[in-house]
């Protein structure tokens, strides 16, 4: 039986950055996936809808080419080759993953886990079991598409984001369940293909978390996209009927859709592991970690969306290096102050930290500074007029605590202000950093300036005594 210091179960964002970083500390390391290493991001998720958010992108760019004197005729769209592309796309990230594992050393098991208690691992794939042993063991086995009761997912009319992303041809029409970022980021994306696109969300408001002034912009681009958007709704029913999807929402109305996308959040993927057998406490379908990732069982470590805590890509490569530096003996906490998040509708929306109405429910107050796309040279420039740029600072001591970008480029924009939070700058002090004109980074200058009444190109209210810098 092979012995590793590490076993790494699941190949995705969490799990191969995991890998990798023991691999770099000089462990012994294995990594054990039951599908293609990159994990949902890479194969169902982030990567694949970007590389159509870059299509749908590259379109709305394209019609509003006559503002700039380009004259292009019928605009044509041929989506299986989209689709092609973005396969391609996906493939070749796939085999640069592999090719990194391989370059670390990093033994590659296929097939699908389970935990059998003190260190060992039962690996099947197909009819041949194996096993192996470890030392320490990371759990990082993602989440899957939440499927609702109800909803009769059968993967060919009702889909969830693993499906939609497989299409080969274009829906005339598509019905989205759910109105968060997943939701949306499909209606933007299928609305800009051409698909009439009708978003249905249970809450009030669509882009629950996320700042109001962005989640505004967004739907009014999605209404003027043509997108139906109806919030405070349910869907009674889903029936799949002969051409398509016969949907009943809450009020009476119904509609025939070709397909619909359940996008109503993801869960857990902790089922069939063996983690309760091995001592692994579950919360709610989640495994329970501390602020070290340890779960409740010795020399067990979990990362990324199987913990319930945030289901970002990002966050789950973070938690890869503080449970790696645990598991080899170190002592790392992880710290979510700093966590930015980016929304590929169109427009873009990117946040980091608190919002200003979080602030208030927190009692802290505030200086918030606003600067507009379209007061900027260079956002004129580029025709991307609509958006705007939020910094909120401590009114005391003037400490970065959030900001939101809605607006071209939101996704690259908002890692500044991150930058600035993590190194526990005054938003004076980033004010005062002199930025590249024209820029669309300019704005996150000016936003930061105006939170102390300061800013140059927008009439504000009468700067007040600026909090002092730091020492």
């Amino acid at each position: 039986m092979k012995e590793f210091d590490v076993a790494i179960v699941g190949a995705g964002p969490g799990g191969y950055v995991a890998a990798i970083r023991a691999a770099q500390a000089g462990a012994c390391v294995c990594l054990i996936e039951d599908d293609e290493v990159g994990g949902t991001c890479l194969n169902r998720g982030c990567i694949p809808t970007k590389a159509l958010y870059s299509t749908a992108r590259l379109m709305h760019h394209i019609r509003s080419a006559g503002e700039h004197g380009i004259r292009v005729g019928e605009l044509g769209f041929d989506f299986p080759q989209a689709a092609r592309r973005k396969d391609q796309v996906v493939e070749k990230l796939v085999r640069g993953v592999e090719q990194l594992l391989k370059g670390h050393g990093v033994e590659v098991f296929r097939g699908r886990a389970s935990l059998e208690g003190e260190g060992r691992i039962r690996i099947r794939r197909a009819e041949v079991v194996g096993h192996i042993r470890a030392r320490r063991i990371i759990l990082a086995t993602g989440s899957l598409p939440a499927r609702p009761k109800g909803l009769p997912v059968d993967g060919k009319n009702v889909l969830t984001s693993n499906e939609i992303l497989a299409m080969k041809d274009l829906p005339r029409s598509l019905l989205v369940v759910g109105g968060g970022y997943i939701g949306c980021e499909f209606a933007s994306i299928f609305s800009a293909f051409g698909t009439k696109v009708t978003v249905v969300e249970l809450l009030p408001t669509l882009l629950g978390h996320t700042d109001r002034l962005a989640v505004r912009e967004v739907e009014k681009s999605l209404r003027e996209a043509g997108v139906a958007v109806h919030t405070g709704t349910a869907v009674e029913a889903l029936d799949v009927v002969e051409g398509g999807v016969k949907v009943r929402l809450g009020g009476g109305e119904s509609l025939v859709v070709e397909k619909a996308l359940v996008a109503v959040g993801r869960v857990p993927n902790s089922h069939g592991l063996g983690l309760e057998e091995s001592g692994v406490r579950l919360e709610n379908g989640a495994v329970a970690v501390d602020d070290r990732m340890a779960t409740s069982a010795e020399g067990v470590y979990a990362i990324g969306d199987v913990t319930g805590g945030i289901q970002l890509a990002h966050v789950a490569s973070y938690q890869a290096g503080v449970a790696v530096t645990n598991a080899l003996g170190g002592d790392a906490r992880a710290d979510y102050r700093v966590v930015p998040s980016t929304l590929f509708t169109l427009p873009e929306i990117g946040q980091v930290g608190l919002s200003e109405a979080a602030c208030k429910e927190k009692g802290i107050e505030t200086r918030v500074g606003r600067f507009a796309y379209q007061a900027s040279s260079k956002a004129l420039c580029a025709g991307e007029v609509r958006g705007s740029v939020q910094v909120v600072s401590d009114r005391g001591d003037g400490k970065i605590l959030g900001a939101a970008v809605v607006g071209d480029e939101a996704s690259t924009l908002i890692a500044e202000v991150a930058a600035a939070m993590s190194g526990w700058m005054t938003a004076v002090e980033l004010g005062e950093v002199i930025h590249s004109h024209p820029t669309l980074p300019e704005m996150i200058k000016e936003a930061a300036e105006d939170t102390a009444g300061r800013a140059v190109h927008k009439v504000g209210r009468k700067a007040g005594r600026a909090p002092a810098k730091k020492a």
